[in-house]
């Protein structure tokens, strides 16, 4: 008996999982458009196809079916199965969405073999960034951003000289009281800033430990980022105009925090890269000068 095509078994594979999966998947997609702390989620998908078929055309995968990896789609498939029928809670959706991943990295892995597998493991891995956090993982997430946000604004405020005390996220300026509730954690841009850099890094960044420092430079920046927010707003509401604290560039102006702190991430890139150049550059005229002479 003939056997169906690795990629064919694929996207029948896949197609399965889409009737299994189908209403934890509509679930999720509609918590990312309605919640601002899932926004990130809608575009995870798009990136990892986009990673496989650039890498692909290298043809750094060859077809070949590995049957251990069937028992992690019947685990997954388990697993899910028995958040279905439990708790509709958020921590039912997050279990069912990671059998649903798990399912697909599984299938991957079925198909194409262990070796695809490691030319694509961090597409393939990056996909779990579409299990969405259940409110007991992400309200500490939340309550980190907010105290660290207000501590980055209380320093900016020192280093400029502006009298200011604080009580836990509350901050009180000279004709103003600033409190740094969970809406203003800025929790939406530090998490499209960690999944942003990641796949950056990925892309740009070829060192292991270059790509963890790059990533992990993405906490303390969102951190900064948001206290600077804090900072500027504060400061024009005071010094310019108060409208500015309740009017639209408080509402709506964090992409332009958002693209400042891009432009350090990719300062920080552009600075791992010449590195890695500059040692390769090394490597290549050490190899070169250690070529021995012929016999003349």
């Amino acid at each position: 008996m003939n056997k169906l095509p690795p990629n064919l078994s694929f996207v029948v594979l896949c197609g399965v999982s889409l009737v299994l999966w189908f209403r934890p998947l509509v679930d999720t997609f509609a918590l990312a458009s309605e919640d601002s702390k899932y926004t990130h989620i809608i575009l995870i998908l798009p990136i990892v196809i986009a990673l496989i078929f650039q890498g692909w055309k290298v043809g750094s995968a060859e077809p070949q079916f590995w049957l251990p990896a069937g028992g992690l789609s019947l685990i997954s498939l388990l697993v899910a199965g028995g958040a279905r029928w439990g708790s509709r809670s958020d921590l039912g959706l997050t279990i069912e969405m990671a059998g649903l991943v798990s399912w697909w990295v599984a299938s991957f892995v079925f198909c194409f073999g262990p070796r695809a597998f490691r030319s694509f493991c961090f597409p393939l891995l990056f996909l779990f960034w579409m299990v969405p956090l259940p409110e007991t993982v992400l309200d500490p997430i939340i309550a980190g951003l907010q105290h660290w946000s207000t501590l980055a604004a209380q320093l900016l405020f020192w280093i400029s000289r502006v009298p200011v005390s604080r009580d836990a996220t509350t901050l009180l300026i000279p004709g103003l009281e600033i409190d740094v509730t969970a809406e203003c954690s800025s929790i939406r841009s530090s998490m499209m800033l960690v999944v942003t850099t990641m796949v950056l890094s990925y892309v740009l960044v070829r060192t292991p430990w270059r790509r963890a420092l790059v990533i992990a430079l993405a906490i303390p920046l969102s951190i900064a980022k948001n206290g600077l927010r804090i900072f500027v707003i504060a400061m024009l509401g005071t010094r310019v105009d108060e409208t500015f604290l309740t009017g639209r560039f408080h509402h709506q102006g964090g992409i332009v925090f958002f693209l400042i702190a891009l432009a350090v991430m990719f300062l920080i890139l552009w600075m791992m890269r010449r590195g890695e150049q500059s040692l390769r550059g090394q490597t290549a005229f050490s190899d070169a000068t250690s070529v021995p002479l012929p016999p003349g």
